[in-house]
């Protein structure tokens, strides 16, 4: 099968890669470095030629409202509109657990944009809704941090460490379209203000933690339910100790 990835040398995009060829299927790690650019057009006709399965793992370099907006907007409709042509036969995306109720923020607006037009394009399709990636705990405490306090949000998060976000997106790649979301979450449910505290004191780093309920993130307020679903989600089974233990200082 051959199945190309959309932000193929990211985080995400580079453990799904490897996953995938080791199991013999052909993969495109495709990004503006590969020569592949969703903004611009440019490769994509090429990489997509023959192509089954589209993992569009691609991120906005700005998260400015505007920006973010015309990133996704733009993008989704460059490789929707590419794919049609090729004839892919399953479009995948990863997106965020929450971003229905997180509008308030710029960010989450462009989320549910491009989820719009991949339900609207007419190729089969998969969103994966994943929870906050374990990784990006220290950039959730520097965007709240002010002096040597950190004012957060204790809304509840379920954090998953990016192998488990890879070994799924591995595996909707290799099964039918399901022409719906399905949402991924990590083992463990805590307050966001807590986790990072806990992130914090392991890092040796002398940050203070405020519990603020009126902390934005991303420049929404959160509830406890903001961040964490109750829908079946597929759960994770790498735990923040484990995670912190063999990946948090890499």
């Amino acid at each position: 099968m051959k199945i190309v990835i959309i932000g193929g040398t990211g985080l995400i995009g580079s453990k799904t890669v490897d996953r995938l060829r080791k199991q013999g299927h052909e993969v495109i790690a495709a990004s503006p470095n590969t020569g592949v650019n969703t903004i611009t057009g440019e490769g994509l006709a090429e990489a997509l030629a023959g192509t089954d399965v589209v993992i569009d793992l691609a991120n906005s370099p700005s998260f400015e409202d505007k920006a973010v907006m015309e990133f996704f907007e733009t993008s989704g409709r460059n490789l929707l509109a590419a794919e049609k042509v090729a004839g892919v036969k399953h479009h995948i995306a990863l997106s965020v657990v929450g971003t229905e109720r997180l509008q308030e923020s710029g960010y989450f607006r462009a989320k549910l944009a491009q989820e719009r037009l991949i339900k609207a394009s007419g190729i089969p399709y998969t969103i994966v809704h994943s929870t906050q990636f374990m990784e990006f705990l220290g950039g959730i405490a520097q965007s709240g941090t002010v002096g040597e306090t950190v004012h957060l949000s204790p809304a509840y998060m379920q954090p998953i460490a990016s192998d488990d976000v890879a070994d799924t997106m591995a595996d909707v790649a290799l099964a039918r379209p399901v022409n719906g979301t399905i949402e991924i979450a990590g083992p463990e449910r805590s307050r966001l203000s807590d986790l990072v505290g806990r992130y914090l004191k392991a890092m040796g780093d002398a940050r203070k933690i405020e519990p603020d309920p009126e902390a934005r993130y991303f420049g929404a307020r959160l509830e406890d339910g903001s961040l964490v679903t109750d829908n079946n989600p597929r759960l994770g089974r790498i735990t923040f100790e484990e995670w912190f233990a063999t990946s948090a200082r890499k």
